[in-house]
């Protein structure tokens, strides 16, 4: 799916037919962890699309799949992680073929890897490198990639990066040790955008940080794409972070997509149940006092998912077909021109519908 961006811009189609500006592609991709019978499902037939300055949200309970799916999609995968099918396709700005990055081999790999497609890890303190200063950390970046950099012109460009992302000049000599958790993302942050990449994808990168940090790094990742003009892929179990973040948000449980919209489509109106207990259980800064509800239950266990629709055991709309008939990601009837999808058996026309009254606008007096 491909979502219009906040400034109500109109989706356009290419020449090729495919929506214009879309910088990269997933289509139905699985990865599994282990062989044969023993496999877990941890990523099942995900397709995906993210168009150039879009921040693409994707959100779930831990366990859903998402940083598999991200490091899937930059290669990034270890063993006993492999990717069993799909196609992950990079547009290159320029125009010209599309990039087909599952295909590339090892050496042009190094080459795409961080020049197009970057990464901000979930805990910067694992991804530094310990016995290594800040400074040397973004050079061996540049010195890698950009051979033909002179040493003075690394070390200005570090020094770039650096105030680019809030941290002074003067604390390049530091190790990770020595930064505190906020520095060290950003840190992390400089890293990604050396190369300026067109896509910078975030595995949970304020998950261990206060909120008055975490309030911080998201300004400044939003102000640098909109100075710089790349697009991202933010990944958090923290769906409310993302109504206020992303353009498009994708809703992942069990490995599958269950709902696709964009921010403030999902916020009034979430279609999957899911996507609604998700939403309902953090409270609305503005209203009436409103009891908080969680989902009951827990996320399956991927080795015994459950028979039919994966979410069943914990839904409170589930009738016997949602035990044998496992829902596709498909169009909400009524919204047609947004594009929102939801796997779920209450849209389906053999489904279990019609959906309750409560999967529909949430009360507007609390929407801003």
């Amino acid at each position: 799916m491909t979502a219009t961006a906040r400034d109500g811009g109109e989706n356009t189609t290419g020449a090729d037919g495919r929506p214009a500006g879309l910088v990269l592609e997933v289509a139905d991709l699985c990865v599994d962890y282990g062989i044969a019978d023993r496999a877990l499902h941890a990523v099942d037939g995900v397709s995906l699309s993210l168009r150039r300055g879009e921040v693409l949200g994707i959100a779930g309970e831990s366990g859903s799949g998402k940083s598999t799916l991200a490091y899937a999609m930059n290669r990034l995968l270890r063993p006993p992680g492999i990717i069993t099918s799909g196609d992950v396709h990079y547009h290159p700005k320029g125009g010209g073929p599309p990039v087909d990055i599952l295909g590339l081999p090892e050496a042009e790999l190094r080459r795409f890897r961080w020049a197009e497609v970057a990464m901000v890890f979930q805990s910067a303190m694992n991804a530094l490198n310990p016995v290594m200063p800040v400074r040397a950390q973004i050079t061996d970046v540049l010195a890698a990639h950009r051979p033909e950099m002179t040493r003075r012109e690394r070390n200005r460009r570090m020094i770039e990066l650096l105030r680019l992302v809030g941290i002074s000049p003067d604390r390049a000599g530091a190790y990770p040790h020595e930064l505190s958790g906020g520095m060290r993302q950003r840190a992390m942050i400089a890293i990604a955008l050396a190369l300026e990449p067109e896509i910078i994808i975030m595995d949970e990168p304020t998950t261990a940080l206060d909120v008055v940090i975490q309030r911080q790094i998201l300004t400044e990742i939003m102000k640098l794409r909109d100075r710089l003009g790349f697009s991202v892929i933010f990944i958090t179990h923290d769906l409310s972070l993302l109504i206020e973040l992303a353009d498009t948000i994708a809703v992942m449980y069990a490995g599958r997509l269950v709902e696709v919209a964009r921010s403030g489509e999902l916020y009034r109106a979430p279609r999957h149940p899911y996507s609604y207990g998700l939403l309902h259980s953090f409270p609305l800064l503005r209203g009436d006092r409103k009891q908080l509800s969680s989902i009951p239950g827990s996320p399956p266990d991927l080795r015994a998912v459950p028979s039919g629709c994966p979410f069943h055991p914990r839904c409170p709309h589930a009738k016997d077909l949602c035990t044998q008939r496992v829902p596709k990601l498909g169009p909400v009837p009524g919204s047609p021109e947004s594009g929102q999808q939801a796997a779920c058996l209450l849209y389906e026309q053999d489904g279990i519908g019609p959906p309750p009254a409560s999967l529909g606008e949430r009360e507007q007096a609390h929407v801003q």
